[in-house]
């Protein structure tokens, strides 16, 4: 019962509405600052003013700009908690969890095992196409890039993952009183969250069938495992250790990565692979880990009244 645990909180719609006006406005204004000072400082010392990701890295160094590109969504996650504490009267935990707690051990299991797979086949990648990589390991750089990407990354994959599988989803399931609307909108929303993305301009809108595709992967972690653990254990890896291994001039991520893919861009069928084979399978294995069941009522039944949620939870507490 993840989105009941908006119930838990204030849930005026009206709270709602402003709660995320706020966060947008700590996020892509407040969070933007940083970034814009040091563009203002680049063009007042002759360096001129500077527009795209690329020149943004060529302009104040790749882990300078990660670290000013990261540091928004870090105050967009802060802001995004301020506003479920205060505003909504909402803990953290129901925000992330059904469970009494929130569980780690399966934060850091969805990591872990998406980081090892994620290396074994960028692994196979390198070998079998040698040609399409050079290496691009600088120590000193790298471990620059190391200490921001452990620190910030996870803090950016988080406030996707609160803002839109736990704050839009459960605040869209109380509203509708079901789960395949809130599924829906929250994973097309993620996907066209990227579409200025660089990955776009060089491949085309084909690509936002993967973007829109790991929405609804992550959107159904959530709802099938009642929490948001998998998920965020799952997006932070992915985003940590591509920052970590590979970097190419035309994605969004410009780091002092271990490799650099030179392969000319071009949007092929394996784009779609993670769509059609890898998340299906994934969500197989974690069916089988953690024993979900009753696919259908998870992902397009009705959501609780919260008369029936609460004496459901008191039911629960007096057994």
């Amino acid at each position: 019962m993840y989105i009941e645990q908006a119930y838990k909180g204030l849930k005026d719609s009206w709270r709602y509405v402003l709660g995320f006006i706020i966060v947008l406005i700590g996020w892509q204004i407040l969070g933007m600052v940083p970034l814009l000072i040091a563009m203002a400082v680049h063009a007042v010392n002759g360096g001129g003013m500077v527009a795209t990701i690329p020149q943004m890295a060529e302009a104040f160094g790749n882990n300078m700009f990660v670290f000013l590109m990261l540091i928004s969504f870090a105050i967009g996650l802060l802001v995004l908690f301020l506003v479920v504490l205060f505003l909504h009267r909402q803990s953290i935990t129901a925000l992330t969890t059904s469970r009494a707690r929130i569980d780690w051990k399966r934060i850091f299991f969805a990591f872990t095992f998406w980081a090892v797979i994620t290396i074994l086949i960028t692994g196979v990648d390198i070998y079998m196409s040698p040609d399409n990589y050079v290496w691009n390991f600088d120590v000193n750089k790298f471990l620059i890039l190391a200490v921001i990407a452990i620190c910030l990354v996870p803090l950016q994959t988080s406030f996707e993952e609160y803002l839109f599988r736990g704050y839009l989803m459960q605040s869209l399931g109380i509203l509708t009183k079901n789960r395949w609307i809130p599924l829906v909108v929250t994973s097309t929303i993620f996907g066209l969250m990227h579409i200025f993305n660089p990955e776009v301009q060089e491949l085309g809108y084909g690509i936002m069938v993967y973007y829109i595709g790991t929405g609804f992967f992550l959107g159904i972690l959530a709802l099938m495992d009642e929490g948001l653990e998998l998920s965020l254990g799952f997006h932070a890896a992915n985003n940590l250790v591509t920052a970590l291994l590979v970097t190419a001039d035309w994605t969004a991520f410009q780091t002092d990565s271990m490799y650099r893919d030179v392969s000319e861009p071009a949007l092929g069928w394996d784009v779609f692979i993670p769509v059609i084979i890898i998340y299906p399978a994934l969500l197989f294995i974690f069916s089988k880990v953690y024993n979900w069941t009753n696919w259908k009522a998870k992902l397009t039944g009705s959501v609780l009244t919260e008369e029936a949620f609460l004496a459901q939870e008191n039911n629960e507490f007096e057994s």
